[in-house]
């Protein structure tokens, strides 16, 4: 249980996908501009994690990793090169499911999220994610924490960022730093926020 425990915490705040690793950042600067529509995201992202992260563990496990096939007698196959293409399929479907379930349900977050929604599909922190757990070798178990993690620590930078730009909206930016430029800014000084958290042991 702490081992989980663990691996939660550093994938929120030490190995955080956002401004530890700086993934996924078109759709993080694309929809920080509010607060509502980044907490909005911020959810699907960590709905998306913790379903693909542990799904793609058992796919690549039991059907692509070397030696995976042995229960079909195809156990000289290596099929790990498929892993990119087969994790993209996967997470692919369920942001479908997603999509479908915001339209119904929540149809303004489903608008203000925009394409940005679909667009997680080839979101590189959701890939990536996914791409660690298979580096660093995780059990379900494990997947599920580190997929929890990954995504709860990429909704909470995206909602701090946010509000943050927000309240950025109400003061005197110098001339050449409005817009982006200030953002990019913000951005650099959470990420050392956050990497002064490295020292730290969960």
């Amino acid at each position: 249980m702490n081992e989980l425990l663990n691996i939660i915490l550093r994938a929120i705040f030490t190995e955080n996908l956002a401004l530890a690793y700086l993934l996924g950042m078109c759709t993080f600067l694309a929809v920080s501009q509010r607060v509502q529509t980044a907490i909005g995201l911020g959810i699907a992202v960590i709905f998306v994690q913790t379903i693909t992260v542990p799904l793609n563990q058992l796919v690549f496990n039991f059907l692509l990793a070397p030696g995976a096939l042995s229960w079909a007698g195809l156990g000289h196959l290596d099929l790990g090169y498929m892993r990119f293409i087969v994790f993209i399929g996967i997470i692919a479907a369920f942001i479908q499911v997603l999509e479908q379930v915001l339209d119904r349900y929540f149809p303004d977050l489903h608008h203000a999220l925009g394409i940005y929604l679909p667009l997680l599909t080839v979101n590189c922190a959701i890939l990536g994610a996914s791409l660690f757990m298979v580096q660093r070798d995780f059990g379900f178990a494990q997947s599920l924490a580190f997929g929890f993690g990954s995504g709860a620590g990429w909704a909470l930078a995206i909602i701090m960022f946010a509000a943050i730009r927000e309240r950025l909206r109400c003061c005197d930016v110098p001339r050449g730093l409005e817009g982006h430029g200030v953002a990019f800014v913000v951005m650099g000084i959470l990420a050392i926020g956050f990497l002064g958290l490295r020292g730290v042991a969960f």
